[in-house]
């Protein structure tokens, strides 16, 4: 049988996958995190999961419904660029994770 590395061996048993260069964890939305979109955009692209904690632990977003909202509206608006924003759910908590695709130009 093969090892696991503990990446893998995380995603599991979580769920989740850990923490990496392309993977942010935020425990509640601020503006300040578009910064990190922006930074994914230039970069490799990379996904930022708001409601979930360092450990890989879902905190639940008790304001889900309006975050569906206004987030996708503040990334587009603050950057002119477009990220697939997903409600998910992890045994009955929500949260939200937000794909960035790389850009073939600049972005600020």
């Amino acid at each position: 049988m093969a090892q696991m590395n503990e990446s893998e061996f995380h995603r599991r048993n979580t769920g989740v996958i850990p923490e990496q260069q392309n993977i942010e964890f935020k425990q509640s939305c601020h503006d300040e995190y578009l910064k990190w979109d922006c930074g994914f955009a230039n970069a490799i692209g990379g996904m930022i999961s708001i409601g979930i904690i360092n450990k890989g632990n879902v905190t639940h977003l008790a304001d889900y419904a309006k975050l569906m909202e206004d987030i996708p509206n503040k990334i587009r608006n603050a950057m002119g660029i477009i990220c697939d924003v997903q409600l998910e759910d992890k045994q009955g908590k929500k949260y939200i994770s937000i794909k960035v695709n790389p850009y073939s130009v600049a972005v600020s």
